[in-house]
């Protein structure tokens, strides 16, 4: 049975794309801790970090360490901050978010904002990616539509 995450990585559902390579997407969630809060999941359905082949995870950590380091300039923070959670979806995602303190990480931060607020901040990151030489990743549009 397919995740909502590939779900949303087929277009079946909306989502909202800062990063896309052969291995693995990264997406805004709908529920961030910080503007900037993006989900960097393997395209392959693997359920936890422990299951995922030794590559697959190397790659989600460089790609989130590229992402992290975008975050930090884009937003203004003294950090990226990095959860693998395993928890609310059994497909592994990297929760990659711009932090100012440690409690940016827990879980209990998490906002609803107005789309139009997700959207800005993933705007943001995208043209910060651009600026950092990541172009090649980011996808032509934020939705889906872009990874056919």
């Amino acid at each position: 049975m397919s995740t909502i995450f590939t779900k949303i990585i087929a277009g079946e559902i909306p989502g909202r794309f800062v990063w896309a390579d052969e291995v693995c997407v990264a997406f805004a969630t709908i529920e961030p801790h910080t503007d900037g809060h993006v989900l960097v999941v393997p395209r392959a359905e693997v359920d936890s970090y422990v299951d995922a082949p030794d590559d697959v995870v190397a790659h989600l950590a460089v790609v989130a360490k590229r992402i992290g380091a975008t975050q930090v300039r884009v937003f203004d923070a003294p950090r990226a901050g990095l959860v693998v959670a395993g928890y609310g979806v059994d497909h592994l995602h990297l929760h990659v978010l711009p932090i100012r303190c440690e409690e940016d990480l827990s879980f209990s931060s998490a906002r609803h904002p107005e789309a139009s607020e997700l959207d800005a901040a993933m705007e943001r990151l995208r043209t910060g990616l651009i600026e950092d030489g990541w172009g090649g990743f980011v996808p032509a549009q934020m939705d889906s539509a872009a990874l056919a």
